[in-house]
């Protein structure tokens, strides 16, 4: 059996405080597939984001990587030196980010900054880089590329500038690609059209996506397999089809219960929204992490926690009362 594109193993990334590390991603473990779109979904603060720029090694100090193995097409990444590393980045691993405005450079024109890309890692000469920039610009949509080129992000819509960060994260062809909340500052219309830019250059390129996103939605439309975090953790990993059909532990539960739903229109809809609030990171609870915010918590998911296993074929879950009901489901 092939080795998957990504394997990341027990990564944890602390950032030093006065009371301790806080601990943004805590022993996570993941694998992608090549040519697969996984979604790592969960509330703003999980440590979704922090969990890719560990994989890229850009941490913001003084954040760091304080543990685990990243394996990428057999590569041991934490083992690079950053020499090695810069050479990794961009040509082998891309990422879009949130917010293009704040990733892209404004002293430099949208052209400019592909075309730089392709010059520091394919060895193209001015002219070839910008003719294949320009090819770029027209394979993500974008209008009048020519003057496109030459234009300054503050020139360009939030649609264009983000269709200006996904040409850039696949002018060098990368094996992989982390889509960051890719259409979160987008108005809905937009939205759908960079999602389905992206689904349509995953497939045409062959490359493989991370989609890190809040929205449930999305992740539905796009991914072949989801992983839910929580409190730095992944709590839940499973095929979409299964997630959606049969949803184990309680976290995932809620984030699907507050999914809105068509109803008919003599009826009026209320979203069930899940209690309480995500702990803070240097404050965790004991136990399992979620079980202040969970209605169906015992005593044990209070004094000790829970470890993230299968508890059916391809799921893998960290709840004990979802193990106590797969086991007693077993047992009948």
């Amino acid at each position: 059996m092939a080795e998957p594109l990504l394997t990341i193993s027990n990564l944890s990334t602390h950032f030093p405080t006065e009371g301790g590390p806080v601990k943004a991603v805590d022993e996570v473990t993941l694998q992608v597939a090549a040519g697969r779109v996984l979604g790592l979904v969960g509330e703003s603060g999980c440590g979704k984001t922090m969990t890719a720029l560990s994989v890229m090694r850009i941490v913001p100090p003084p954040g760091r990587v304080a543990g685990g193995s990243i394996r990428f097409q057999g590569q041991e990444l934490l083992a690079l030196g950053e020499r090695e590393m810069q050479q990794v980045r961009g040509r082998r691993i891309a990422m879009i980010f949130q917010e293009p405005m704040t990733a892209l450079n404004p002293v430099l024109t949208a052209g400019e900054q592909v075309a730089e890309m392709l010059r520091h890692h394919l060895k193209m000469s001015r002219g070839e880089a910008k003719a294949r920039t320009i090819e770029l610009f027209r394979q993500v949509g974008i209008p009048s590329p020519e003057e496109r080129y030459r234009a300054y992000p503050h020139q360009l819509s939030g649609g264009l500038r983000q269709r200006i960060m996904i040409a850039m994260a696949i002018s060098c062809r990368p094996a992989l690609i982390f889509a960051d909340e890719p259409t979160t500052a987008l108005d809905v219309t937009i939205q759908a059209q960079i999602l389905e830019l992206l689904k349509q250059l995953q497939r045409d390129l062959g490359l493989s996506l991370v989609l890190i996103s809040h929205d449930l939605g999305v992740i539905a439309e796009m991914a072949d397999e989801v992983a839910v975090m929580y409190a730095g953790r992944i709590v839940e990993q499973t095929t979409t089809a299964k997630l959606f059909a049969n949803p184990l532990h309680p976290y995932t539960q809620g984030l699907l219960h507050s999914l809105p739903r068509r109803a008919p229109r003599d009826r009026r809809q209320r979203l069930v929204a899940i209690p309480g609030m995500v702990p803070q990171l240097s404050h965790l609870p004991s136990g399992c992490t979620f079980h202040p915010r969970c209605a169906v918590a015992i005593a044990r998911c209070a004094g000790e926690e829970p470890e993230l296993k299968p508890l059916a074929p391809a799921h893998a879950a960290r709840c004990w009362v979802a193990e106590a009901k797969m086991a007693e489901a077993a047992g009948r």
